[in-house]
């Protein structure tokens, strides 16, 4: 099996590419630094790449995936939390950095593996469902997610060969420090909710999420190309949310 994962060098996606790599996978990976405990892998290949930086985004991938005749499963994990505030003062500035890395970096990636790679038999987008609900201080990030399931959708109508679709992995311990490093401030109100999610333990550890994940994306094959669904509502269990 092989498998492309964007930003392996976060906890969750580390955790991902261990959970391939320990049943025989070809793991690529794409991230601006390498993790040491994935160089140990000889099935592990690392592009050290940073996703802000589209220019050279398609040359640098063609390179790092030649020779490779399928992939069966293609991760987008990558993204950009910018500071929680009112979508009112957020910079367009800032939207369009979030942009780049959340959506167009992945589109470029997308079509690149598309026109490189022979055979491509899955492809999903990790978007959290409190994002693209459109939840009070995620601005530019909710925007950013809300336009990858678009994506995935609008891919899924284009090409059949190819399933689609975004999944949203729910709250994982390890998550962007500038998520947590807010949460212990209960008087901000932008990020109320995750307060009173972290309070009550309903964070999964990177782990435990990335196992959940994988028996999800297997399910979701089932799914109509293109859709949109949470971990826990794929694997009927709430407390994945």
């Amino acid at each position: 099996m092989n498998v492309l994962i964007t930003d392996t060098s976060s906890r969750f996606g580390h955790a991902l590419s261990l959970e391939f790599l320990k049943t025989g996978a070809v793991v690529y990976g794409i991230s601006p630094r390498l993790n040491d405990r994935l160089a140990n892998y000889v099935d592990y290949h690392h592009l050290n790449y940073d996703l802000s930086e589209l220019e050279n985004l398609k040359s640098r991938l063609e390179n790092f995936l030649d020779g490779a005749s399928t992939l069966d499963l293609v991760i987008l994990n990558a993204g950009m939390i910018p500071e929680f505030n009112d979508i009112r003062n957020t910079s367009v500035e800032k939207i369009s950095d979030v942009m780049k890395v959340s959506v167009l970096a992945h589109k470029v990636i997308i079509d690149t593996l598309l026109e490189q790679v022979p055979a491509v038999y899955q492809v999903v987008a990790l978007s959290p469902g409190n994002a693209v609900k459109g939840d009070n201080g995620w601005n530019a990030y909710a925007l950013s997610r809300a336009a990858l399931n678009t994506l995935m959708k609008l891919y899924a109508l284009e090409i059949p060969e190819t399933h689609f679709s975004a999944i949203g992995p729910g709250f994982i311990d390890g998550d962007p420090d500038e998520i947590y490093s807010r949460l212990a401030r209960e008087d901000d109100m932008n990020i109320s909710g995750l307060y009173g999610i972290n309070k009550n333990g309903h964070l999964t550890n990177p782990e435990y999420a990335a196992n959940c994940l994988v028996e999800a994306m297997g399910i979701m094959l089932q799914e109509d190309s293109g859709s949109c669904k949470a971990v826990s509502e794929i694997l009927l269990a709430p407390e994945l949310g």
